[in-house]
C-alpha cells in the first residue's frame, strides 16, 4: 500500500514511574531525513529512535520529540544530612544556655535549616528507559504510519483519476491523426487543381507526398510507448509500497512522449489535446513528490 510522506503520530503512557510522550511528525523530502528532540541526559535514545522509525518509514523528513517525567517523586532518593543536622542542633543549644531559654527543639525545627535533606535522582537504567519509550514509540508510529497510508490512498485516488484524463487524450490523438494525413491530402489536391486547373497532373505525386507527410507525423509509436508508461504508472500504484522515485522517473518518460507528439503534431486539436496532457502531467509531478 502506497504512502504519503505527510504524517502525524503520537503516543502517551506512565511506565516505570515515568509519563513519557513520544510524538512524530514528517513532510517531503528526497531521502530519509530524522530530527529528535530529547530531554537532557537522554541523548543516547535518539540512534535508537532513528533507527526503530527508519525500520518502518524509508523517506520523509521526520521530527520526533520525546518528553519523560518523573511521576510522584519515582526516581529520586531523599538523604538527610546528619552531620549538617547535628550541628544546627549543638548551635541551638549552645544559644539556648547562654540565652538562658528552656531546650524545645523539635524534629521539625532542624528539617525546615537549609540543606539538612537533599533530593538525590536515583541511577536509571539505560536499557529500562528504551524499553518503556519504544514502548511508547510503536503506538505512535503505528498511528503515524496509518496517516501515512490514508493519505497515500487519497493520492493514489487522484492519479488514477489523472491518469484516466491523459488516456482520453491519448484517444484523441490517435482517433485525429490518420484525419490529418487525409486532410493534407485533400488540401494538397485541391491546391494543385486550383494551380492547374484543368490541366492534368500526377496523381501519384500526390498520393506520394501524403505518405511522406503521414510518416513524417506518424506518433503511433508515441502513443504505443505511451499507453504501455501509463500501465506500469497504474501497476506500481496498485502493488508496491515505496514507489515516488519509480513514479518520478516514470513521468518524465510520459512527458517525453507527449512532448515528441506536441512536436510532430500538425493539426491545431492534436496541439491542444498535447497541452491539455501537460497540464495533467505536471500536476501528476506535483502530486507524486508527496508520496513515499
Amino acid at each position: 500500500m502506497i504512502s504519503s510522506m505527510t504524517g502525524y503520530g503520537r503516543a502517551q503512557n506512565i511506565i516505570g514511574g515515568k509519563d513519557i510522550t513520544v510524538e512524530i511528525k514528517s513532510v517531503n523530502h528526497r531521502f530519509f531525513e530524522f530530527s529528535a528532540k530529547l530531554p537532557r541526559n537522554y541523548g543516547y535514545l535518539e540512534e535508537k529512535l532513528k533507527s526503530f522509525i527508519q525500520s518502518n518509514v524509508s523517506r520523509g523528513k521526520v521530527d520526533v520529540s520525546v518528553t519523560i517525567f518523573n511521576v510522584s517523586g519515582a526516581g529520586s532518593e531523599v538523604e538527610m544530612n546528619t552531620e549538617l543536622a547535628e550541628g544546627y542542633i549543638k548551635a541551638l543549644r549552645e544559644f539556648n544556655a547562654s540565652a538562658g531559654l528552656s531546650d524545645d527543639i523539635a524534629l521539625s525545627n532542624v528539617a525546615r535549616f537549609p540543606e539538612v535533606f537533599n533530593v538525590k535522582k536515583a541511577e536509571e537504567n539505560e536499557d529500562e528507559i528504551w524499553n518503556a519509550v519504544k514502548e511508547i514509540t510503536e503506538v505512535a508510529v503505528d498511528k503515524f504510519v496509518c496517516m501515512r497510508r490514508i493519505e497515500g490512498e487519497k493520492l493514489k485516488q487522484d492519479l488514477e483519476t489523472k491518469l484516466d484524463f491523459i488516456l482520453s487524450k491519448v484517444e484523441v490523438v490517435e482517433e485525429r491523426s490518420p484525419q490529418t494525413v487525409s486532410a493534407y491530402r485533400k488540401r494538397l489536391y485541391d491546391k494543385l487543381s486550383e494551380i492547374l486547373e484543368n490541366s492534368k497532373f500526377d496523381e501519384q505525386r500526390i498520393l506520394t507526398e501524403a505518405a511522406l507527410f503521414a510518416e513524417k507525423i506518424a506518433v503511433d509509436e508515441e502513443t504505443v510507448r505511451l499507453r504501455s508508461h501509463i500501465e506500469q504508472f497504474g501497476n506500481i500504484l496498485e502493488n508496491e509500497n515505496a514507489v515516488g522515485r519509480k513514479l518520478d522517473f516514470l513521468v518524465q518518460e510520459i512527458n517525453r512522449e507527449v512532448n515528441t507528439i506536441g512536436s510532430k503534431a500538425q493539426d491545431t486539436v492534436i496541439a491542444k489535446t498535447v497541452i491539455d496532457m501537460k497540464s495533467e502531467i505536471e500536476k501528476i509531478r506535483e502530486q507524486i513528490q508527496n508520496l513515499e
